[in-house]
């Protein structure tokens, strides 16, 4: 970094013009959560002290840094006003400013009823959207949609378990590939721009029988996902990658390197939040390393403490597991991350308006955190 005689930066800047200054920038940003960063620079001419300021958003800068140059006693003078100074700034992740619309996993719904009567009950309970299923009826979907309001937030494939990508036999890959066709297609017709997918299961996971080594899964699941990429271009659809109990994909640094090995604007992460849980967690870090590939969240929590023995371990009710909901959220602001937020807790929580209503406002909370 080099100073002139002549740049109109190189000037003292007292406290009081420090001030006016920052608060000026905080308002010019206002409208979106943004972070200052003040860092002190030395010039390579001399040990002359600047101070450099830049404006972030998530990732993104939202202007050009700015060089203050200044003596030795001013220099003073502004390290001890910034922290006045900043103790006026917007908070960077205010609630009010957060674009995150609820929605709830089809399959945790667990009022009884056809599909209209458990969308009301969803709406009714404040819900926004609802994640169906693959192969349902579409036009009872469809119907329902419209009569609720509701909107579809994505679509969860159907018959990924079963069917995986990671078989080791032809004809069960290509069933499994026919269902991830099925479900883009779904979710064009519902005006929803994903699809969940669970990639396959290797053997040794917590849910469903394995069918393949973790090398396995992962060659064999890219070359059936790659098949499905110019469907959901064409669809305008993308793919969503989940982290799940499938024994496959445990760090965030692997979910970057298979989404690097497929290598599509096409396909990126339904990350769940509670999936990680206290086993391959913190939530937060895996969000800070996807960054913008997340798609879609998964809202749910996990057991701080594992069952006793011969005791089924449900899942907790929202801020009553082991997620560090602040951080999560923060996370989430850094990456950038708006749009669709989807409850999948168990369907006890969901039984009818009442539990709905309460899952409901705990996703408010945690969104206002």
């Amino acid at each position: 970094m080099k100073t002139t005689t002549n740049n109109p930066l190189r000037r003292a800047l007292t406290r009081r013009r420090f001030i006016g200054r920052t608060l000026a920038a905080a308002g010019a940003v206002s409208a979106a959560p943004a972070t200052l960063m003040a860092t002190f620079h030395f010039a390579d001419v001399g040990t002359q002290p600047a101070l450099k300021l830049v404006w972030r958003q998530g990732n993104s800068k939202i202007c050009k840094p700015s060089f203050y140059f200044m003596n030795r006693r001013s220099f003073l003078k502004i390290t001890a006003g910034s922290a006045a100074a900043t103790a006026f700034l917007p908070p960077a992740s205010a609630a009010a400013k957060r674009n995150l619309q609820k929605a709830i996993m089809y399959s945790t719904i667990g009022v009884k009823g056809s599909v209209l009567q458990k969308l009301r009950a969803m709406k009714a309970a404040g819900f926004d959207g609802v994640e169906p299923m693959g192969a349902m009826d579409r036009d009872e979907v469809l119907a329902a949609l419209k009569e609720t309001g509701l909107k579809a937030a994505s679509v969860c494939d159907h018959i990924h378990w079963v069917k995986t990508l990671s078989a080791p036999d032809e004809a069960t890959r290509k069933l499994g590939l026919d269902g991830l066709l099925l479900s883009l297609h779904d979710a064009k017709a519902y005006g929803a721009g994903s699809v969940l997918l669970v990639p396959g299961v290797v053997r040794g996971g917590a849910i469903g029988r394995g069918d393949s080594t973790y090398e396995e899964c992962w060659e064999r699941s890219i070359v059936e996902i790659k098949k499905a990429i110019p469907v959901a271009k064409e669809l305008g659809v993308k793919i969503s990658i989940e982290n799940v109990g499938n024994n496959f994909i445990t760090t965030p640094e692997q979910a970057v390197a298979y989404l690097d090995a497929i290598n599509s604007e096409w396909v990126g992460w339904h990350f769940d939040i509670g999936n990680v849980g206290a086993k391959y967690g913190p939530a937060e870090r895996w969000i800070q390393v996807l960054g913008n590939r997340i798609v879609r969240i998964h809202v749910k929590d996990f057991s701080a403490q594992p069952p006793a023995a011969g005791v089924r371990g449900d899942r907790p009710k929202l801020l009553h597991g082991g997620t560090n909901w602040p951080a999560v959220m923060a996370a989430l602001d850094h990456a950038g991350y708006s749009g669709w937020a989807i409850s999948e807790q168990p369907g006890n929580q969901a039984a009818d308006v009442e539990t709905a209503r309460d899952l409901a406002q705990r996703m408010d909370k945690i969104f206002a955190l």
